[in-house]
This record gives structure tokens, sequence and C-alpha cells, in this order.
């Protein structure tokens, strides 16, 4: 193995790491673990910047085609029953390059979910009337972190393809999707171990948002 290689291979494994080590601090955060986590974060940059040194500099003969629609990419759009994401990664080895494109995928479900029940839960309070609606609110969206953090174990790969570069190199696609029923059940399941919440809880109305947000994000795609 030359040094290019093992320095690339080197670099995809750091990636990876820090790609863990950002899903880790999204499960954790909360208020009381804020300055744990900086430290963390400040850790996770100081390794990738310390990979990121290693990897070689792409030149403009490196670049290659531009293509209009890359592989998985249209699997990867969401509509209104299903959230979905597609990424792509580049690396030496083929495996790694697959593995670093799932992570990549993975993280941009979760913060799309993330956005989208965020609003639902905005719309959901300024709709209502609730006693302590910024308590009631925080605590919701926590809520919905949590069944999004867990998507990341129930993701479904609908596409997964591969390449290999004129330098020899290994580039991953892959999409991946969770229905929005999942998430919705999600939300109950969790609701249904908070009494407190329960009493603000109107599961109707809820889900009729929930649904006319799903149904925005899709028309926006055109779908």
């Amino acid at each position: 193995m030359d040094l290019n290689t093992f320095f690339g291979s080197l670099f995809d494994i750091c990636i990876i790491v820090v790609l863990n080590l950002k899903t880790q601090i999204l499960n954790s955060m909360n208020t009381k673990n804020f300055t744990g986590i900086a430290i963390v974060v400040l850790v996770a940059l100081v390794g990738f910047n310390s990979c990121k040194s290693k990897e070689k500099v792409v030149t403009n003969s490196e670049v290659g085609k531009i293509l209009e629609a890359l592989p998985c990419e249209k699997e990867g759009r969401s509509d209104k029953n299903y959230f979905r994401a597609s990424a792509m990664a580049t690396s030496s080895d083929l495996s790694l390059a697959k593995e670093k494109a799932l992570l990549a995928a993975k993280q941009r479900l979760v913060t799309l979910i993330n956005s989208n029940t965020k609003t639902v839960t905005d719309r959901y309070v300024n709709e209502r009337e609730f006693g302590d609606a910024a308590e009631f609110e925080q605590k919701f969206e926590n809520l919905t972190r949590e069944v999004a953090d867990e998507t990341l174990n129930n993701v479904v790969v609908s596409c997964e393809k591969a390449s290999v570069l004129d330098n020899g190199k290994y580039r991953g696609f892959i999409s991946v999707e969770v229905s929005k029923e999942d998430i919705k059940n999600g939300i109950d399941r969790k609701l249904s171990k908070n009494a407190k919440l329960q009493v603000d809880y109107d599961k109707a109305k809820f889900e009729e948002i929930f649904n006319q947000e799903m149904n925005k994000m899709a028309e926006e795609r055109g779908l």
C-alpha cells in the first residue's frame, strides 16, 4: 500500500469517528451537559482537522465530470409519506466509501425530521392554549428529537450504488428513508410514558398539522 492510499484510508476512518461523535452529541444535547458537549465538539473538530491535513489536495483534474443527477439522489427525495435523504462519499476502500455515505445520509435524515417536527410543534403550540406553552414546547421538542435519533437504527436503505474513479478510488451512493407513520408512532409511544405531556396532547390536532407539513414539503419538492 502506497502512502497516498494509506493516508486516504486513515482520513476516511477519522471522518467516520467524527460523524459518530456528532451523533452521540446530538443524542445527549441538554442544558446540564452543555459544557461537556462543547469540549467534545472541540476535540472532534481538532481531530477532524488533524485527519484532514493528511488528505491529498484535490486538483482540477480530479474533479471529474459534473452529473445532472447523482445515483440514488431521486430515491432520496422526501414526499408526503416518507422522510428521505441521500449522500455520497469517496474512499480508497469500497466498504469505507459505503459506510461514510450511509452515516452522512442518516445524519441528513435526522436533521430533516428534527426540522419538520419542530415546525409542527411550533404550529401546534401556537394554535392551542397552554398554561405553560414554553415548557410544553421544550419538552415536546426534546421528545421528538429522541424519536428522530432512534430512527438511526431503523432506517431503510432505498438505494445503494458504487463506482470506481479513474484514480482508483471508490465512490459510494446511498439513500435512506423512514415513514411518517414510524415517526408518529414513536411520538405516541414516548408520550404514553409522560403523563404531564399527555395532558396537553391532542393527538388528532397534532396529526392534522403533521400531515399538512408533510404535504407542504412534498409540494415544495414537486411531488
